[in-house]
């Protein structure tokens, strides 16, 4: 390893390391961010678990990978972040919307179904 190419050295065991390093190769301390993932398999995955799970993701942000997409400084990954977002509150009032109409529907049905048993019994 050249001496040129060496700009500082590791805060715990004080080896030499490179500035592209993310974990000292000696000592395996973390050095820098790893970079996120921005392949298509983990765009997928993380478009689709703001879709199916709006209400859980909320609940449970913290191990919902948007945030820190949408927090990143890399613009490919702040813009998954920022499109898991619409996504997730898309679905979110979508199944909010459908819950209600349901509620409704089965009130009405009820309501209904007990009138025709009490006119029946001409009530």
């Amino acid at each position: 390893m050249e001496t040129d190419s060496i700009s500082s050295v590791c805060p715990v065991c004080h080896q030499p390391i490179l500035p592209q390093y993310y974990f000292c190769p000696n000592c395996g301390t973390k050095l820098n961010e790893t970079p996120l993932s921005t392949t298509v398999v983990t765009q997928v995955w993380i478009y689709a678990f703001s879709i199916i799970l709006p209400m859980i993701a909320f609940i449970f942000v913290t191990r919902w990978p948007g945030v820190k997409y949408f927090k990143s400084k890399d613009p490919k990954a702040k813009q998954i972040g920022q499109i898991a977002w619409a996504l997730i509150i898309l679905s979110t009032v979508i199944t909010i919307w459908l819950a209600v109409v349901w509620t409704q529907n089965y009130i009405k049905k009820t309501v209904d179904s007990i009138n025709a048993d009490l006119s029946s019994y001409g009530i």
